[in-house]
């Protein structure tokens, strides 16, 4: 099978970082030395509202609040822009399958840097959805925003 290459042009990065407000992040862990906690923890200080997400750290804290098992255990209130996502590729469709399925306002299906799945990219825009894989948003806000990261553009954080 052959790699994917993800093709997101810059402005529709920019575009994403300037409107999405809250990110649910699946697969965060506890361990502050593990990518998906500092990433999270990257988003949050650009004032992102981060949900973290992992059903095998469930009630652990992270970032000061409860891991949840699943996305539908969000409140229906807290509307989700994006989903982030750290999880093996062969494990990503039934990721996309959940947020698809519980979070009504998702407008973005990124998975970090090393994961792409095809089949989940295909499901996630055949729902209206934009793709990101094999990328990562605290390499790519830096780059396209400055060493602040989205200044001008930080999000105010919703609770």
């Amino acid at each position: 099978m052959s790699p994917v290459i993800d093709t997101t042009d810059d402005a529709t990065l920019r575009r994403i970082f300037s409107t999405t407000r809250v990110i649910a992040v699946e697969g965060i862990v506890p361990d502050p030395a593990k990518p998906s906690n500092y990433v999270a923890r990257f988003l949050a200080e650009r004032g992102y509202q981060v949900i973290p997400v992992n059903a095998a750290h469930a009630g652990k804290e992270v970032l000061g609040q409860k891991i949840l098992a699943s996305f539908a255990e969000i409140p229906a209130e807290v509307k989700v822009d994006m989903v982030d996502i750290f999880r093996r590729s062969e494990h990503v469709p039934p990721v996309v399958e959940a947020a698809l399925a519980h979070l009504p306002h998702l407008r973005t299906v990124w998975m970090q840097v090393g994961i792409t799945n095809a089949a989940a990219a295909a499901l996630a825009r055949a729902r209206g959805m934009t793709v990101v894989q094999d990328r990562c948003p605290k390499m790519d806000i830096p780059r396209l925003f400055g060493a602040q990261g989205l200044g001008e553009f930080a999000a105010e954080p919703q609770l």
